[in-house]
């Protein structure tokens, strides 16, 4: 006779069957705050169902296959033929599919579609962060072919579409297409510059033809990629079709797909032109200039999917805790647990607060605005995607053994968080890149002390903040040693002034106290005792 030894119990539910978006108070209250009246309504119907598709078992399945089946280099067909197809898992193509039809490559051509796409982006990326990177490409992609007006007339209509089509033919057979992204090399890496991939001029006005390879590739199933390369007239700016006007394919020969420590349901690639025809877009030389609108658009994305993995791995922190119990209560309700989380929360608040304030300035595309963003986009990406992989690490210890499970989720959260902080320029090119704004952009500082001037006289331990970033300013001697200190001091500094002005008090005090008045660790967990942290903890909580 058997009976049972086992029967499970203390253990949280699922965190499924719930809207994502409805749950996540920091969330909505900036998409509020951002859009125009007349189109709040529609926005949060929009996002609330796009939120309940996020928290659907469907979903995160979706994810789990997609991350637990990683795609497949086919470089040649049965018979020797060159293939250089990818294959993937079908819940891939469905998560891109679901993504495109949100609308996460439509945001230029509707009102409000930066705040709309950041609030949508931040919770797809809750899913399953490697479609992120097509959908992020795609979107990122407009304003550098605005370079040349013709190319965007062409292209513009199929990117930002709202249907997602994978088969390989000529872009002017779809209605609607994927971009991809080509500038790394090996022996240049970050310093694009030292790019060798050359391009000859052909007959035909603005074609070329290609020489060279490019070390990391990502997405390359895409219909067409933006890359790099070496004109009579120095570095420019391309467009690459996979597939030529009359259906043939163009010479993409993808020599390997990369072994990556996460993002592994995405395809990221090695790839050579060898004779490959290429569209000039903009002018020879002016590469960089053409190219700086994409990765301006795909780095704000490293901060909004950095958001988005903080807030997933700090709403399941949370309702770990809320159900679990140790020591004769919920974890949530003990002291220390509690000022675990709260840490972890005030940081995903203001990650959120922060990326929603950059997606509003790119709706608004006003002089001023632009400015802002020249600075507060590199000093953001710099902080948030740095922040990321802590949150991950902190929230998975707070579920304890069940957080070191790969059933748990929590696992892919953690190896998915180094990436952004490396995609896109890693840290010293974004401190660099904010010195430089700092050097030649007088209007860009100007820009962001106006926007952190709103909150002055609000909290003491802001104004003190921003005295000492002041002080920081007005002497740059020796300042590429310091770039990363004074990178980190701006972000900080931005975003307390983003919640001293627009979070509840309970939030904003702890960031205060902890993040600008210098009362708080190294360690999560060291808040002030005396603050109000179980408001904190509840508003973070994701209730289903």
């Amino acid at each position: 006779m058997t009976g049972s030894t086992h029967t499970v119990t203390n253990q949280a539910p699922p965190l499924v069957g719930y809207d994502v978006f409805a749950a996540d108070r920091a969330l909505t209250a900036a998409v509020e705050r951002h859009l125009a009246p007349d189109l709040a309504e529609e926005a949060r119907a929009e996002l609330s169902g796009l939120g309940r598709s996020c928290g659907s078992a469907q979903a995160q399945e979706w994810g789990a296959q997609a991350n637990a089946s990683p795609p497949v280099l086919r470089t040649h067909d049965r018979y020797g033929n060159r293939l250089d197809e990818v294959d993937f898992h079908p819940a891939w193509h469905r998560l891109l599919g679901k993504g495109v039809a949100a609308g996460l490559t439509a945001a230029w051509s509707r009102p409000g579609g930066h705040v709309r796409r950041a609030a949508a982006f931040l919770m797809w990326t809750q899913v399953e962060a490697g479609n992120g990177c097509p959908l992020s490409m795609t979107h990122a992609a407009v304003p550098a072919l605005r370079a040349d007006p013709a190319l965007a007339a062409e292209w513009e209509p199929r990117l930002t579409s709202t249907i997602y089509d994978r088969e390989l033919r000529p872009a002017r057979l779809k209605a609607g297409v994927l971009f991809g992204m080509g500038m790394t090399e090996k022996q240049g890496g970050s310093d694009v510059r030292a790019n060798t991939t050359a391009a000859r001029p052909l007959a035909e006005e603005g074609a070329y033809e290609l020489t060279g390879h490019k070390w990391f590739c990502s997405a390359p199933m895409s219909d067409a990629f933006l890359v790099l390369a070496r004109a009579p007239a120095g570095l420019t700016c391309f467009l690459v079709p996979r597939v030529l006007a009359d259906g043939t394919r163009n010479v993409f020969l993808i020599q390997r797909l990369k072994d990556k420590l996460g993002n592994r349901s995405n395809a990221s690639a090695e790839v050579e032109f060898a004779g490959t025809w290429a569209r000039r877009v903009g002018e020879e030389g002016q590469g960089v200039r053409v190219i700086i609108g994409m990765v301006a658009a795909t780095r704000l994305d490293c901060v909004l999917g950095s958001a988005g993995l903080m807030r997933q791995a700090v709403a399941q922190a949370v309702h770990h805790a809320a159900y679990r119990e140790a020591f004769g209560a919920k974890l949530a309700d003990q002291p220390l647990m509690r000022n675990v989380l709260a840490d972890l929360a005030i940081e995903s608040e203001a990650a959120t607060t922060l990326g929603l304030r950059l997606a509003a300035a790119y709706d608004d595309g006003g002089d001023a605005e632009r400015a802002f963003l020249r600075l507060a986009v590199p000093a953001a990406k710099y902080w948030v995607t740095k922040r990321c992989a802590p949150v991950a690490v902190e929230a998975a210890e707070c579920l304890g053994g069940n957080g070191y499970v790969e059933e748990s989720g929590m696992p892919r959260l953690v190896r998915e968080s180094p990436l952004n902080s490396i995609w896109e320029g890693a840290g010293n090119v974004q401190a660099l890149d904010v010195l430089r704004a700092l050097q030649r952009e007088p209007a860009a500082l100007d820009a962001y002390l106006t926007e952190v001037g709103r909150a002055r006289g609000a909290d003491h331990r802001l104004d003190a903040a921003i005295r000492d970033l002041l002080t920081d300013l007005a002497d740059l001697g020796h300042a590429e040693a310091r770039a990363r200190r004074l990178t980190e001091r701006l972000a900080l500094v931005l975003q307390g002034a983003l919640l001293v002005r627009h979070a509840p008090a309970e939030v904003a005090d702890a960031f205060c106290a902890a993040r600008l008045g210098g009362d708080g660790g190294a360690a999560f967990g060291t808040l002030p005792a005396t603050l109000d942290l179980a408001s904190v903890v509840e508003r973070a909580r994701p209730v289903a």
